[in-house]
């Protein structure tokens, strides 16, 4: 397509900590810088509510300038950005801040309020819908933002599902994944068979309680399994000592560590479409999650992966101990994983989104230009 537009997403706060739903807006801007298109992410100092006091409003303009100066807001530490994105730094998401273009992109609901009300002159209003945010807002109003005037484009078919329910249209475009930073390094039958790996997280819904649950549970049936932890936060103090922990694990890193690991663990509650476990698959591990809408985009009951009850780490226990005990399932369970989650490339998914941003009217100029 020789349609090139001036593209803004706009994210709900800085981009400094590794967050899966920020990662997919930055690998989105350098696809799409990449097809020639202007691309700039914004970051607001305060993204929630417009309703603010006073005090917050100075404060928001303290932080502001904080951040400004030292470029803070940055993922520089964990993402590497095509150097034509433009990063800007503003102090809320109002449009003033908000330079005129062809499509301005909500990646969360917080987002979503205020680019509903964008006039037209800042370009067609998007809403990437990663997640149903229940979780980080009242139903009421993250709802009401699946119903604004927005054109939607969801990660996962359950979140299809649920804009269906409720009257609206979307299009379905899954995430991706990039061959070049994950791959097999290890083969599945070359590794630990008692190496285990799980994404650690504050959030409840994510589940790390359960899956703690669950390995204390398998370690007292098998004494010789090894635990690889990895999250943003700082080594939780109450976590036993055989616990190995990275925390923030440089990219490198981490593909060696899903490389090691002959088993993934995923319990969350509830994902939009998540990163670790498909990054696992990718790497060659074999995959255990909950049985989610998040993770079917991927994980096929005893095809590619094993599904299990969320918030039973009984359960979770039991399956843990049957894959251990049988090698040969492990195996084919990692080498079907890791065929199927092939099909999931940016590039294709990149391909999806620019085609959605390009009004169909453009995109037949271009096709007999």
């Amino acid at each position: 397509m020789n349609c090139k537009l001036k593209i803004a997403f706009v994210l709900p706060g800085t981009g400094t900590i590794p967050v899966g739903g920020v990662k997919v807006v930055y690998e989105y801007a350098n696809h799409l810088a990449r097809k020639g298109h202007q691309i700039t992410v914004v970051h607001p100092a305060r993204g929630s509510s417009r309703d603010a006091s006073l005090l917050d409003y100075l404060k928001t303009g303290i932080r502001c300038l904080q951040f400004s100066l030292r470029k803070d807001f940055r993922p520089d530490s964990w993402f590497q950005l095509d150097p034509t994105v433009k990063l800007v730094w503003v102090p809320n998401l109002s449009s003033r801040w908000i330079s005129k273009g062809d499509a301005v992109i909500a990646t969360a609901w917080r987002t979503a309020e205020w680019v509903s009300d964008y006039p037209a002159d800042r370009g067609r209003r998007y809403y990437l819908i990663q997640h149903l945010e229940t979780w980080d807002g009242s139903e009421e109003r993250v709802y009401a933002t699946w119903k604004a005037p927005l054109k939607k484009i969801v990660i996962a078919k359950w979140l299809l599902d649920i804009a269906k329910g409720l009257g609206e249209e979307a299009v379905y475009i899954p995430n991706g994944l990039s061959a070049d930073e994950f791959q097999i390094d290890i083969p599945p039958d070359q590794r630990d068979p008692r190496r285990i790996m799980m994404l650690y997280h504050h959030a409840d819904w994510k589940g790390s309680a359960d899956g703690i649950g669950a390995l204390l549970r398998v370690r007292e049936i098998d004494p010789e399994i090894k635990v690889t932890l990895f999250g943003v936060p700082s080594r939780p103090a109450s976590l036993p000592q055989w616990f190995e922990y990275h925390q923030q694990p440089e990219r490198s890193v981490l593909r060696a560590l899903y490389n090691q690991a002959a088993i993934f663990l995923a319990p969350s509650w509830t994902e939009g479409w998540p990163l670790p476990p498909a990054e696992a698959m990718m790497c060659g591990a074999a995959v255990i999650a909950t049985d989610i809408g998040g993770h079917r985009e991927y994980c096929l009951a005893d095809q590619t992966a094993v599904l299990t009850p969320p918030k039973d780490p009984n359960a979770m226990a039991e399956n843990l101990v049957a894959v251990l005990r049988d090698q040969g399932r492990r195996i084919r369970l990692a080498s079907a994983g890791n065929e199927y989650i092939q099909q999931f490339t940016w590039s294709r998914a990149a391909g999806a989104f620019e085609a959605t941003l390009i009004p169909t009217s453009q995109q037949r100029v271009a096709s007999t230009g």
